[in-house]
């Protein structure tokens, strides 16, 4: 690879590599292991294998490496490694640097699945959390002591969107030497380089913008290379979290259009974002590229653009949110995301459907919340879905 390629050329031809039969797409090795010439060459590559030479698919296969090369290079990382879906590598990421008696601050607004991690399966082990809001500087300041080890965030929170300092929080981090771990999903590779602003890991789950149409899990954890080919890579292929080599190459094509379907996307939610408030039946719209967001002025700093995430708050509480939701002719009822297809989905009974109502009220899901997720439709046609939706509020 070229140094001075541009994203979209890295996204099209990172990391590739080619067979004897020189073929133009890359190639599906499905295979999860490999022969040696001699015994000699196998006690070898048990010990210290090189560049192109694996032993097992659960620790690494051409095909997953092709694509881990390629996230790689765009991100800016120095090494990757996929794991079998978005919350395997949120788990690997973790527990790899975790030990009884450390001590991890982490954001209080996470995915359900995230919190679940983070409230329930570390203490288990004997990791203590404190819980901040993450958008005030000051509570991760006050939280931070000399036996953190790791702070974690969302760069945007699910569903809420709200937007993150990176740069402000791995400053503290690194002042009391932990590791700031940085989930960029819904920011995408593409729209955030967090890694650039200070994070020293960065997660995502490739399931959604990554492959953007629906058809496989997988996630994938970038970083240095003494901490994705020492720590993460001898937990994650001793646990069994590693991604399916076919799956990988489905990253692999959807990563050729990554950088079009974002920007057409965040495009579009632009544009529904300008385009409804203060419509009947909705009660308020949050999209961080609309200048009455709470961290409008964050987020233009960090983002290219406000991103292809919407939360609308529709009035009448769940009742009118099942209205909207059942009215909707286009967008599809899904807890998916980073889709070619738009797609909405309500929290409250979803996602974050495990929390108390306390809970969710004081992350600010209400039981009127939806988020939408836009996708590569007509943007006239969503706006015009969206607009008969809250007629029927």
């Amino acid at each position: 690879m070229s140094e001075d390629w541009r994203p979209r050329t890295r996204l099209v031809h990172a990391g590739t590599r080619r067979s004897h039969y020189g073929e133009t797409s890359e190639a599906i090795f499905l295979t999860q292991g490999f022969v040696y010439p001699d015994a000699a060459t196998a006690e070898a590559r048990f010990i210290a294998s090189g560049e192109d030479e694996f032993i097992y698919a659960r620790y690494g296969n051409p095909t997953t490496r092709m694509f881990e090369d390629r996230i790689a290079a765009l991100e800016g990382a120095e090494a990757a490694f996929a794991t079998a879906s978005g919350m395997a590598a949120v788990h690997g990421a973790l527990f790899c640097q975790l030990q009884a008696g450390d001590h991890v601050v982490s954001a209080r607004a996470l995915f359900g699945s995230c919190l679940y991690i983070i409230e329930t399966l570390l203490p288990r082990f004997g990791v203590e959390v404190t819980l901040v809001d993450g958008t005030d500087l000051d509570q991760w300041r006050a939280a931070a002591r000399p036996d953190t080890r790791l702070f974690f965030l969302e760069a945007l929170s699910n569903p809420t969107l709200e937007v993150i300092d990176i740069a402000g929080v791995a400053e503290i981090a690194h002042g009391v030497g932990a590791e700031l771990v940085v989930d960029n999903v819904f920011a995408t590779p593409i729209l955030q380089r967090s890694l650039a602003l200070g994070a020293d890991v960065v997660i995502y789950s490739a399931t959604k913008h990554i492959d953007g149409q629906g058809r496989c899990l997988g996630g994938v954890v970038l970083g240095r290379q003494d901490f994705v080919r020492g720590p993460l890579e001898g937990f994650m292929k001793h646990t069994g979290g590693a991604i399916s080599p076919f799956n990988a190459w489905v990253l692999l094509k959807g990563m050729e259009t990554l950088d079009l379907r974002c920007r057409a996307q965040a495009a579009t939610a632009e544009r529904i974002a300008t385009e409804f408030p203060g419509t009947p039946g909705l009660a308020r719209l949050i999209y961080p590229g609309l200048p009455d967001h709470p961290q409008h002025a964050l987020a233009a700093r960090q983002m290219e653009t406000g991103g292809t995430m919407l939360a609308l708050e529709i009035e009448g509480g769940k009742a009118g949110a099942f209205r909207f939701l059942d009215a909707l002719r286009i967008i599809a009822i899904s807890n998916n995301l980073g889709d070619a297809k738009s797609l909405v989905t309500h929290p409250a009974t979803t996602t974050h459907q495990r929390l108390s109502a306390e809970q969710r009220a004081a992350l600010g899901i209400g039981d009127g919340m939806v988020r939408l997720s836009v996708g590569l439709e007509d943007p006239d046609d969503l706006v015009d879905d969206i607009r008969q939706a809250l007629a029927a509020v």
